[in-house]
C-alpha cells in the first residue's frame, strides 16, 4: 500500500497486491471469547516470504495477507533478505482492491 497526495493536499492510499511464495512458519489458532455472540478468531501465524525488490522496498506499508482463503491483519515485518519474515494476526477488515 502507498500513499500519495491528491491536488487538495488530502493522502489518499494506493493499494497494490502482489503474489508471493514462501514458507508456513508457525501455524497456531486461537478464539476468544468476548461480549459478542461468536467467539474471535485470531491467528499467531509467522510466514517467510521470499521477497523481491518491491517488497523489500514496500515491506513497511504491507497491511495484510491473502492466506487459507482469509484476510489477516500483518502485525510485524522481519527482514532477513533475501526474504521476509511476516508475523499476522487477526482477520483485517480494512480496505482491498
Amino acid at each position: 500500500m502507498k500513499e500519495r497526495v491528491k491536488d487538495d493536499g488530502v493522502w489518499i492510499e494506493e493499494i497494490t497486491e502482489r503474489n508471493y511464495s514462501g514458507d508456513v512458519l508457525k501455524n497456531v489458532i486461537r478464539t476468544k471469547s468476548g461480549e459478542t455472540l461468536n467467539d474471535n478468531i485470531t491467528v499467531d501465524n509467522r510466514l517467510s516470504i521470499i521477497a523481491d525488490l518491491f517488497a523489500n522496498e514496500n515491506f513497511q506499508s504491507m497491511r495484510y495477507v491473502k492466506w487459507m482463503g482469509a484476510l489477516w491483519k500483518i502485525s510485524s515485518v522481519e527482514v532477513i533478505r533475501p526474504r521476509l519474515l511476516l508475523t499476522i494476526g487477526g482477520v483485517y477488515n480494512g480496505k482491498t482492491t
